[in-house]
């Protein structure tokens, strides 16, 4: 199949974009439900027809119409079956402030408003659209309308709490947004405790305080889980020796990593390889050439570099 491109030739490169999941369907045959992406840009879905089920980064999220979904840059994303539609706004990092990505923390995955603030996110999506829609046409709109426009978007949706039950919204703190961040900087060189704490001019019982409050996981234990979420990334989508991805990510010793893995994960590195490949393998004949979320990616890759 031939290279597909949604992105429309006339567009300026505007480091954001927005456009239908249905639309991506309708361009790219075959089952949706097989296409998984790591993403390198933020991805809001908001889910307008159908009840879906989104994977990310190996969870399902059930979504049902008026619910928003928010993918981070460099999570694995899988896209429901045709059927379901959501508007989808695509931006880089440094497009809105960084004060409102902050603003809906770093562990919410989905939301699903009710009253005002449905109707509240509805419309300002809808808005992110017909702005987009308009400059992609010529109109004479500042860009600073849809940054300001997504901006208010993203610190409303930190004002409500995610799905997944009570204590969710306090994980969103402010040190713990940053200890995250920092876990994300360096989970391959360290995963002891005191480093970060050090990085964070704070004690070990703080992070430890603050992580149990928000997430009932110890603060090592958030360190843990992410150095495995990196190495079941790379086992599922790249062709690294297992030895290989353990050195990545700070292991001196094969032996080592496949302990440290089974623990957290349940089976060992190469157990959950196989597992994936058989996912992959039965799932071959329905996948399209090019899938959507590739597609996206692809889109704002070019349009990052001609901005550039």
């Amino acid at each position: 199949m031939a290279d597909v491109s949604f992105r429309d030739p006339r567009a300026p490169s505007l480091g954001v974009q927005t456009m239908r999941l249905a639309e991506l369907y309708r361009r790219t045959p075959g089952d949706a439900s097989t296409w998984r992406y790591r993403v390198p840009v933020h991805v809001l879905a908001l889910i307008t027809t159908g009840r879906a089920r989104f994977t990310v980064d190996f969870e399902t999220h059930p979504c049902r119409p008026g619910g928003l979904l928010w993918v981070r840059p460099e999570q694995q994303v899988g896209f429901p079956p045709p059927g379901v539609d959501a508007t989808l706004v695509l931006f880089e990092s440094d497009f809105p402030s960084g004060a409102a990505v902050a603003g809906a923390g770093t562990t919410g995955t989905y939301w699903q408003p009710a009253g005002e603030d449905e109707e509240a996110v509805v419309d300002a999506v809808s808005q992110l659209e017909i702005d987009y829609k308009r400059i992609v046409h010529g109109d004479d709109i500042p860009l600073d309308v849809l940054r300001h426009n997504l901006s208010a978007l993203l610190l409303r949706v930190g004002r409500l709490e995610p799905e997944g039950g009570p204590g969710q919204a306090a994980a969103d703190s402010e040190i713990l947004a940053r200890f995250r961040a920092e876990i994300d900087r360096g989970y391959a060189r360290t995963r002891q405790v005191d480093d970060y704490a050090r990085a964070l001019g704070c004690s070990v019982r703080t992070l430890t305080r603050a992580s149990l409050a928000a997430t009932g996981r110890t603060a090592k234990q958030l360190v843990d889980e992410r150095v495995a979420l990196e190495a079941k990334r790379l086992l599922a989508e790249s062709d690294l020796a297992v030895a290989q991805i353990g050195a990545r990510l700070g292991f001196s010793e094969p032996t080592n990593f496949g302990r440290f893995f089974s623990r957290i994960v349940g089976a060992s590195p190469g157990q959950f390889r196989i597992d994936s490949q058989r996912a992959a393998a039965a799932a071959a004949e329905a996948r399209a050439d090019t899938p959507p979320a590739k597609i996206l990616a692809t889109a704002l890759a070019k349009a990052g570099a001609a901005r550039a």
